[in-house]
């Protein structure tokens, strides 16, 4: 019998038993997340560091913000053809990332930039109007 389709098999048999979404406990164990990232916040902004290396050309890359969503997709390809592979730990491949951020951000105001492998992006919070809270000065009046 074909391994591949006993493998199949065993994984529908899991399914069965465990639920349909079984597997997705363990997604980032058995296929990290490619690309790697690192997410900061401060009070009205979020710093996100992402290492894609090898990246040569910038319009493979594509970063989309909607809302309180950063999206990424591209590709990483480390060109090395020399020999085989004896240990392969850096990952490769066509990826497509969504990251849930932790408040909405401004769409007029993303800055982001490449430089030795990692990708910087800059986001500001969003402040809707409606929950936009302005200090209000308070002048002393001068008895007349």
């Amino acid at each position: 019998m074909d391994p591949f389709q006993q493998m199949s098999d065993w994984k529908k048999n899991m399914d069965h038993f465990f639920g349909d979404s079984f597997w997705n406990e363990f997604e980032g164990i058995i296929k990290p997340n490619i690309p790697q990232i690192n997410l900061y916040q401060t009070d009205n902004e979020l710093f996100c560091v992402v290492n894609i290396p090898g990246l040569t050309d910038l319009d493979k890359l594509n970063v989309y913000v909607d809302y309180a969503t950063l999206e990424l997709k591209g590709s990483i390809d480390i060109d090395n053809a020399r020999g085989f592979v004896v240990q392969e730990e850096i990952l490769q491949g066509v990826f497509e990332r969504s990251i849930s951020l932790p408040f909405p951000v401004r769409s007029d105001k993303i800055k982001a930039t490449y430089k030795n492998g990692l990708v910087y992006i800059q986001l500001h919070r969003l402040i809707s109007d409606t929950s936009r809270k302005n200090r209000i000065n308070v002048h002393v009046l001068e008895d007349s």
